[in-house]
């Protein structure tokens, strides 16, 4: 819907949007939205499970990749070309409900404006059971059982309260992704994961033996890959971790 009203504006030669062919400043924070973006692959796992023949699953992730991308792309250069990138949102469904020259319908304007909360309200129950869950597993300890005090209100607290207070304390969404997406995000998403494929390896190795063929191994599979994996990791911090203390100079 925010793609097509977009390109609606822009076709009608409306657009207010007169992006530079390039900004280098914009860069550091790049790092740390393109980390963000990167949470697509959270939907990998339901999309391989029920493929029953793997042959061709590359080749189906690799699709469903590019599909992610052009998303990304339109969603993108549309609204640059769109709206006016000194007025532009951090939240992007905001530039909708203030700008009547682009959505005239007051339903449609709402139901934008509140698109962030319905995804937010069904996503973060599920993580946050996830999460309470992770804490039980991390404080347990074999034959003991935690009091009904801690099992009910000291771990839903310590997971509800900092998401909480956050939101009420950050109104700096671009800060907030930045910083989400670079720390955060850069061990979930890079640093962990090539730490157990390191770890996988050398442990298996032993076990299968270096001759073991495997059909379904990654073109990715030479250790290079792991430290390169993690040497962008390391990129990411730097350039979001400069531009925090740029920006916070400035002002």
């Amino acid at each position: 819907m925010m793609i097509i009203l977009a390109l609606i504006r822009i076709g009608k030669g409306t657009g207010e949007g007169r992006p530079p062919v390039a900004s280098l400043s914009g860069v550091p924070n790049l790092f740390g939205v393109c980390v963000y973006s990167f949470m697509c692959q959270h939907s990998l796992p339901s999309l391989v499970t029920p493929i029953s023949d793997k042959k061709r699953v590359g080749s189906l992730v690799l699709a469903d990749y590019v599909l992610i991308l052009g998303f990304y792309v339109l969603l993108s250069f549309t609204a640059i070309f769109c709206f006016d990138s000194s007025l532009l949102h951090d939240m992007y469904t905001l530039n909708f409900t203030d700008n009547c020259d682009v959505l005239d319908i007051p339903v449609l304007r709402y139901f934008l404006g509140l698109f962030p909360v319905f995804t937010i309200s069904t996503n973060f129950p599920i993580i946050a059971v996830t999460l309470r869950n992770n804490w039980k597993t991390l404080f347990h300890r074999d034959g003991g059982t935690y009091p009904w005090v801690v099992d009910r209100v000291v771990f839903p607290l310590i997971t509800l309260v900092p998401p909480i207070v956050v939101a009420f304390c950050t109104h700096n969404l671009e800060t907030l992704v930045g910083i989400t997406g670079s720390y955060a995000g850069t061990g979930i998403q890079y640093v962990i994961p090539a730490f157990l494929v390191f770890y996988a390896r050398r442990h298996l190795e032993p076990v299968m033996g270096r001759d073991a063929v495997n059909k379904h191994r990654s073109p990715f599979r030479h250790a290079f890959w792991v430290w390169f994996v993690l040497a962008w990791a390391a990129s990411c911090l730097m350039f979001v971790t400069a531009n925090i203390i740029l920006t916070e100079t400035k002002k």
